[in-house]
């Protein structure tokens, strides 16, 4: 007896203003936000552990000990200089694009304020495993949603499609060398370091087909008799 397979959800790479035309807004536009949101938590979560920072933070951290310029400077400069790798990849921005930009900093600030300071090493590592896994979730959220990927993401999903590989790998790579790059210009490594890298790609792979939400299909023009 033969079964018929489920056809596969699929990230689609269109325009913002496809992107706003393609439906199902009741649910896209709230789990984008939502999103946004445990991103910005996760991170907050993962910093206040005090156990490493993000692979990219990594980074950020190292080229701010070569540059006379402000940590959130050079994120910012940062996420332009990835968008310029998106002209290659030919990867469309959205309005999660400029939102990602906008919110993940507010939100994890916020996220900071309630926070407490742990002291006890046990504490820190729930606070640590629980924001790579809560990261995890929030990137197959605001992806899923359709309305374009954050700079950093978009880069990882933009060679997923360009090369065939799975996002868990090419995720893998990304941090993996983000981190080494951050490390040889001094920046702050930690065990959390290691584990956010080794294990962020296989959660959003693993996560990325429930949370992709199907777009609805462009109509086809009638053809002329």
């Amino acid at each position: 007896m033969s079964s018929t397979p489920v056809p596969k959800r699929e990230l689609a790479n269109i325009g913002p203003i496809q992107q706003l035309k393609s439906g199902r807004l009741p649910r896209r536009l709230p789990q984008l936000l939502l999103g946004l949101y445990l991103y910005g938590a996760s991170m907050a979560m993962i910093v206040t552990s005090g156990l490493g920072m993000m692979p990219w933070d990594v980074l950020h951290s190292g080229i701010i000990k070569h540059l006379p310029l402000t940590f959130g400077t050079i994120v910012t400069i940062t996420s332009f200089l990835v968008l310029l790798t998106w002209i290659p990849l030919k990867q469309q921005p959205g309005l999660g694009t400029l939102l990602n930009a906008l919110l993940i900093g507010p939100f994890l600030d916020l996220t900071r304020l309630f926070l407490p300071r742990p002291e006890e090493l046990w504490w820190n590592i729930a606070l640590l495993v629980g924001g790579i896994i809560l990261n995890g979730i929030a990137s197959a959220m605001y992806i899923g949603s359709q309305f374009g990927p954050g700079p950093r993401d978009g880069l990882m999903t933009g060679l997923s499609r360009v090369t065939g590989k799975s996002i868990r790998l090419v995720r893998t790579l990304i941090e993996v060398s983000v981190v080494i790059v951050g490390w040889l210009l001094g920046g702050v490594f930690g065990i959390g370091t290691a584990l956010y890298a080794l294990g962020i790609g296989p959660i959003t792979q693993f996560l990325l087909p429930t949370f992709t939400v199907e777009l609805r299909p462009r109509p086809r023009p009638h053809a002329k008799g």
